[in-house]
């Protein structure tokens, strides 16, 4: 549902720029962007060109458009207020997270499933999505930009709790890193008297949540600890952790192979199969490598992965940029939005999918847009609003 309603609000962008009905906005942290992103999207092409397979990848390069339609949905989201677009965007989260923990209950309670994965049929990738709510919930009751800040609080112990019954360890780990991040931005409002005791409410309540749900860490830390024995003392790859070693280094063997350009967008199916046969003597099968860069390398060599590392890279300097220089709440708000995004994708890819998943491209691409918008963005007028004129031109 995301991915259609970001794809199609995307396209119809599109339409009304190329009409002329909605102005190109063009910002530079904007353009800085867009070309990071236009330059992933053509290595991924020119991977499936340099193998001659740019006929049969065509439906796996499909996907690409989410990412084109970045400059696109960017400009048409220009038009709105700011202020009013963070509001949306913070009671949005607050209302995920309160909706995550409802589907965990239904999963976990009514429906007995062993990890909740939401509507995304992920557990990892559910779990993703809950993340950036939970941090965005934080955000927002941190900066001032929403008053209810105990209502924002409890949406974000909601999602904790979603992300916990995910049994994702990683995103436990992003949660974590992500969470540090937010209290570093907002370290100044930390000093108030309100602000501590929020923070301290909501320690005392996180807490509690850990002590819920301390059998589900402590069962997900036995699975780890067993899979990493099984895999050091006696060499199994059938778990897990086995899994993704084992991918990793198929993925490392095909990088080697075609450094440069890769093996193109459909190859990683096809090579973990084969590896998995020819070096572990398995019958397994997964569409990706379980490390976002190390699926880039193999399938778009060095340039596609220091293509999609540049987009992190571009949108890391454009946050850093605005929270060195700007006291503006709106503009922190959205280079937080940033952060935690960069923080969040890059921790679960590691072990998992970085881009590629539909939900996951859409969410990156959202965030990517309004935290851009918001932190350094210029406000459009529609088109039949006359143009603000310039500073030069304003006379006394």
């Amino acid at each position: 549902m995301v991915s259609f309603v970001f794809n199609g609000g995307g396209l119809w962008s599109t339409l009304l720029v190329a009409l002329k009905r909605r102005r190109f906005n063009v910002d530079r942290p904007m353009v800085a962007l867009t070309v990071a992103i236009y330059a992933y999207c053509g290595a991924i092409i020119l991977a499936s060109i340099v193998n001659n397979s740019i006929v049969t990848d065509a439906a796996q390069l499909v996907p690409l458009i989410t990412f084109l339609f970045f400059p696109f949905s960017y400009s048409a989201w220009s038009i709105s207020q700011k202020p009013t677009l963070a509001r949306i965007i913070i009671l949005s989260s607050m209302a995920a997270c309160f909706g995550a923990l409802l589907l965990t209950g239904i999963q976990y309670y009514w429906l007995g499933m062993e990890r909740v994965e939401g509507g995304a049929g992920n557990p990892i990738v559910f779990a993703t999505v809950v993340c950036l709510s939970v941090m965005v919930c934080m955000a927002g009751a941190l900066s001032g930009i929403e008053r209810n800040r105990g209502l924002l609080v409890c949406a974000a112990l909601a999602g904790t709790i979603a992300i916990l019954y995910s049994g994702s360890r990683i995103m436990w780990l992003a949660m974590l890193i992500a969470g540090i991040a937010v209290l570093l931005i907002h370290r100044r409002k930390l000093r108030s008297r309100n602000a501590r005791r929020l923070l301290l409410v909501s320690g005392a309540v996180g807490l509690a949540i850990a002590a819920l749900g301390f059998q589900i860490i402590l069962e997900r830390a036995e699975f780890l600890r067993s899979d990493w024995e099984a895999l050091i003392a006696h060499g199994d790859h059938n778990t897990a952790l086995g899994f993704r070693v084992a991918m990793w280094q198929i993925g490392l063997d095909a990088f080697r192979e075609m450094p440069f350009f890769g093996h193109g967008v459909r190859a990683s199916g096809a090579l973990i199969k084969q590896g998995f046969l020819d070096q572990f003597g398995m019958d397994k099968g997964f569409s990706h490598f379980h490390n976002g860069f190390l699926t880039a390398l193999v399938e778009a060599g060095i340039v596609g992965a220091l293509a999609l590392a540049s987009i992190f890279a571009v949108a890391a300097r454009n946050a850093a940029r605005v929270l060195r220089m700007s006291v503006d709440p709106i503009e922190r708000f959205g280079a937080t939005m940033i952060v935690i995004v960069v923080i969040t994708y890059l921790t679960g890819g590691m072990v998992g999918i970085l881009v590629g998943h539909d939900i996951l491209d859409s969410v990156l691409m959202i965030f990517l847009v309004s935290g851009t918008y918001l932190a350094s963005g210029r406000t459009l007028p529609t088109m039949d609003e006359p143009t603000p004129p310039a500073a030069s031109t304003v006379v006394g």
